[in-house]
C-alpha cells in the first residue's frame, strides 16, 4: 500500500513557511505500514496542482494534499482537483451554515468571501474540521483515492486522526506491519550500533533497524513486517533492551523530560532550575507535559549576573574570578537554587549561546551545565555550535539527560 504526499503553497518554496505536514502525515502512515513513495511541494498554481494530481494518482492508493483550501484568490485547490476529476463545483449549503455558526460563535461579521469557499467539486465527501472553516475532502477515482486537507497544521492533524485514521487502520490490517521505536540518551549513535550489532546480525529476514539521533538522543526504530512482525519486533527490542540498559529512557513517542518525570515522581523530590543561556527553555520543555507540577516548582531565569548574585546567591567574587560560564558558577547556581527554591534538585546552566559574545578562551557554544543538590553537584562543559536555538534546544535537551542519570545513580 502506497501514499503520495502533496502540499501546495508558493510559501512553502520560499521559505517563508516550514513544511511540518508531511513529517507529520509520513510518520503516522509509516506507523501503519504504508510506504511513502513521493513527498513534492508545489506553488499556487492551477496548472502545476492537475500535473502532480495526475501523476501522483497514477503511482500510488492515497494522495494526501494540503493547503489552498482558504477564502482567498490563491486558494485554488477545489478548482484544480475539479479539473483533474472532470467534475463540475456545486455550493454546499451546510458547510455555509456551520460556518456563519462558527463566525457568530466568535463574535466577528461574516465575509462574502467565504461563500464561495463553500463551493465544491461534484462527488466530495466531507471529513469534519472541528478547528476551522474548511472541511477536509476525500475523493475516490479509478485509480486511488485523494484526501485534501486545510494546510494550517493543527487543522490538518485533527481532520487526519479523526477523520482517516480509523479507516487507514482497518484498511492497512493486511500489511501485517509493526514497529517500536526505542528512545536512547547518554551513547552516541556510533556506540549504540556497536553495542547492538552482534544481535541486528540476528534478525529474521524481513526485520530492519533505522537509527535516528537528533539532540542529545538516538533513536532506533524496530519493524518488522509478515504474519509474525509484532512477536519478531517485541522479541527483539527485548534483546536490545538487556543490552543496553539505562540508557533507554522510553519507546514510542515518550520524551526525556516524561522519563525525568516519572523519577522524580517517583522519589517524591522536587526540581528547580537556573537558566542563564537558554532563558528558559528547560523549564519550557518541563511543563509542556501533563502532571510536571507534581515535581517542578519553578526556576529562575538569571541572564545576567546581578541575578545570578541576587536571585540565586551565587558568590559575586566566583563570577569575577572564573566568569559567569565557569564549573564554578554554575555549581554555586545548583545550590542557590536549592535554597531559595526550596527544592531537592537543581538544574543550572550558563554559556555563550551565541552567534557572538565568545572568546579564544570561551569561544561560542561554551556551555556549563550542572545537575545536583545542596550535598552534591556534577558539572559538565560542552563545546556546541554556533547556531544559537540549536545550542539551546540541545544544551536543554542535555540538561534533562544529566538530571535523569543523577536520579539513576541516587
Amino acid at each position: 500500500m502506497k501514499a503520495s504526499i502533496l502540499t501546495i503553497g508558493t510559501e512553502l518554496l520560499i521559505g517563508q513557511t516550514i513544511d511540518t505536514n508531511s513529517a507529520w502525515m509520513g510518520s503516522q502512515l509509516n506507523a501503519l505500514g504504508i510506504q511513502i513513495s513521493r513527498v513534492v511541494s508545489i506553488a499556487d498554481d492551477h496548472e502545476m496542482i492537475v500535473d502532480a494530481l495526475t501523476n501522483m494518482s497514477e503511482e500510488a492508493d492515497y494522495v494526501f494534499v494540503t493547503g489552498g483550501l482558504g477564502p482567498t484568490k490563491d486558494d485554488i485547490t477545489k478548482t484544480a482537483i475539479a479539473t483533474f476529476l472532470s467534475v463540475d463545483q456545486y455550493f454546499e449549503e451546510s458547510i455555509y451554515k456551520r460556518i456563519e455558526l462558527f463566525f457568530k460563535q466568535l463574535g466577528r461579521p461574516l465575509s462574502p468571501l467565504h461563500r464561495e469557499q463553500c463551493y465544491f467539486p461534484e462527488g466530495t465527501q466531507f471529513l469534519e474540521n472541528a478547528l476551522g472553516t474548511a472541511p477536509g475532502m476525500l475523493f475516490a477515482t479509478e485509480q486511488c483515492k485523494i484526501v485534501s486537507m486545510p494546510g494550517v497544521p493543527y487543522e490538518m492533524k485533527s481532520i487526519f486522526t479523526t477523520g482517516l485514521l480509523p479507516m487507514l487502520k482497518e484498511e492497512a490490517k493486511h500489511l501485517n506491519y509493526f514497529h517500536t521505536m526505542i528512545q536512547t540518551a547518554g551513547l552516541p549513535e556510533s556506540s549504540v550500533a556497536e553495542l547492538i550489532q552482534p544481535t541486528i546480525d540476528q534478525m529474521p529476514e524481513g526485520m530492519e533497524v533505522a537509527y535516528l539521533p537528533s539532540t542529545g538522543v538516538v533513536k532506533l526504530r524496530i519493524s518488522a513486517r509478515g504474519s509474525k512482525a509484532k512477536q519478531s519486533v517485541e522479541e527483539y527490542v527485548d534483546k536490545i533492551a538487556s543490552i543496553l540498559g539505562d540508557y533507554i529512557f522510553g519507546y514510542d513517542e515518550d520524551l526525556i523530560q516524561t522519563a525525568v518525570q516519572k523519577l522524580m515522581i517517583d522519589k517524591g523530590l522536587w526540581l528547580g532550575t537556573a537558566e542563564s543561556c537558554t532563558g528558559g527553555y528547560i523549564g519550557h520543555m518541563i511543563t509542556s507535559i501533563p502532571g510536571s507540577s507534581q515535581y517542578y516548582k519553578g526556576g529562575v531565569v538569571s541572564y545576567s549576573n546581578d541575578l545570578k548574585v541576587d536571585k540565586l546567591g551565587v558568590n559575586p567574587s566566583t563570577i569575577e574570578e572564573h566568569g559567569a560560564v565557569s564549573e564554578e558558577v554554575v555549581k554555586e547556581m545548583v545550590t542557590g537554587c536549592c535554597s531559595n527554591l526550596g527544592v531537592d534538585i537543581a538544574i543550572a546552566i550558563s554559556g555563550i549561546a551565541g552567534p557572538g559574545g565568545g572568546s579564544e578562551e570561551k569561544p561560542v557554544g561554551t556551555t556549563w551545565v550542572c545537575v545536583g543538590n545542596s550535598e552534591k553537584q556534577i558539572a559538565k562543559k560542552f563545546r556546541l555550535k554556533t547556531n544559537r536555538l540549536l545550542n539551546i534546544r540541545y544544551s536543554s535537551n542535555i540538561s534533562l539527560i544529566m538530571l535523569r542519570k543523577f536520579l539513576l545513580d541516587l
